[in-house]
């Protein structure tokens, strides 16, 4: 049990940091990235907070129920987001996400034998083929973006000459907030897609 419980107090670490820059990148001067951070720090509290080992505490029964009706609150407002703006592919990703969660409370809910028991060992319940098709997108979003960012990398260390900041909007205009850096968002949604697989493969 030491293994599996050290990997769950990395991945509650791993989700609580995402969480809290989130919520840095509420300071944006853009509505949209705070809406947008906001989301992602609520996705990354939820997820370290389900991912507590049991032998540390173990939530109520009520606990399971909750997590569905505030993910799931979560889902529709990026369901209306995404309805509403015709795109964005970041309201679509907040929604499967928002899904996945609800899908992992509604497991854990009726599995009470092995109630938090994401990551320790304990097998679960749920659907073979949802739980398949979540791990397929997660992976598929975690190569993706991991390579959108090697070039950010590359270019920056390759040392051939000055590489544009992309803190700077295009037209020489005065630099944007950090908060709304494209490659942090980025780095945030990669780090909870890897804690959602995580959360996802003893599903």
């Amino acid at each position: 049990m030491h293994g599996p419980a050290s990997l769950g107090w990395l991945l509650v670490a791993l989700c609580a940091a995402t969480g809290a820059y989130c919520l840095l990148r509420m300071r944006s001067g853009v509505e949209e990235q705070r809406r947008a951070a906001g989301g992602e720090a609520l996705m990354g509290f939820g997820m370290a907070a389900m991912a507590v080992p049991a032998a540390v505490f173990t939530p109520p029964a009520w606990a399971w129920p909750a997590y569905a009706v505030v993910f799931g609150a979560a889902g529709l407002r990026s369901l209306w987001a995404l309805w509403a703006a015709r795109s964005g592919r970041h309201h679509l990703h907040h929604l499967v996400g928002a899904a996945a969660m609800v899908y992992m409370a509604v497991v854990m809910a009726g599995s009470p034998a092995h109630a938090h028991g994401h990551g320790h060992g304990h097998g679960t319940s749920g659907t073979p083929v949802l739980t398949g098709a979540l791990l397929l997108y997660f992976t598929g979003y975690v190569l993706l973006t991991g390579v959108r960012l090697i070039p950010v990398a590359a270019v920056t260390g390759a040392g051939a000459g000055p590489v544009p900041s992309p803190a700077l909007p295009a037209g020489g205009g005065p630099a944007a907030g950090w908060g709304d850096r494209p490659e942090l968002a980025r780095v945030c949604r990669l780090s909870m897609a890897i804690g959602m697989l995580a959360m996802l493969l003893p599903l």
